[in-house]
């Protein structure tokens, strides 16, 4: 049984591994996010709630009182902020297991039409600060894995494949739920992809664009 962290809660990602944390493992969930007001409780027993915004250290070292691993699942224009205070309320402690939600394309890795499509929608600064927030990570001594997702739909499925940093990034999709899935297993095995950016993608998902667009 481990205690996790998860910052971001109320995610749609964070939500399915919430779930299925419950519903497949023993673990105890700290749920931390900006409104609690928000997200219900599933089970109170192995469920606490923690009010606060991830760019607010003091409040993520309270958070982090008995923590095992923390799974971080944020997102928006303060996600470099949010990675400053992570790893250093982090480093305050002795824990060391950090698992970071990014995005494909902070290394120009994409390939081809997708990679120039990818690159067009998530211009404006998207993917400068999402690659200074993961750069963040990787200059921690954390024990990190940041994973970086395909373009995310949410259908019923779990299938996915994984590239690392330096590979070409495949396919053009995934589901939030395969996501998911990818991060409860190294919840649950903690040693998997130690000080790596994977990238994560339905298998046979290649294009120039994410078949719903």
């Amino acid at each position: 049984m481990a205690n996790v962290l998860i910052l971001g809660a109320n995610g749609q990602i964070a939500k399915l591994v919430e779930k299925q944390l419950l519903d497949q493992t023993d673990h105890h969930l700290t749920l931390f996010l900006r409104n609690a007001s928000r997200l219900k409780v599933t089970d109170p027993k192995r469920e606490t709630v923690v009010e606060g915004d991830a760019t607010d250290k003091q409040a993520i070292i309270k958070a982090l009182d008995g923590i095992d691993i923390v799974y971080a699942n944020l997102s928006g224009k303060n996600i470099e902020d949010e990675a400053k205070a992570v790893v250093g309320a982090i480093d305050r402690t002795t824990l060391q297991r950090l698992i970071w939600i990014s995005t494909l394309g902070i290394y120009d890795e994409v390939p081809g039409n997708f990679g120039k499509w990818n690159h067009q929608q998530l211009d404006g600064g998207y993917l400068e600060t999402y690659a200074a927030a993961a750069k963040v990570v990787e200059n921690s001594d954390l024990d990190y894995t940041i994973i970086r997702p395909a373009w995310l739909s949410n259908k019923d499925i779990v299938s996915y494949e994984t590239t690392q940093k330096g590979e070409a990034f495949k396919g053009t999709e995934v589901s939030r739920k395969s996501i998911a899935d990818f991060v409860v297993s190294l919840i649950n095995d903690p040693s998997q992809e130690i000080d790596h950016s994977v990238g994560v993608n339905q298998p046979n998902t290649d294009g120039d664009k994410p078949s719903w667009y």
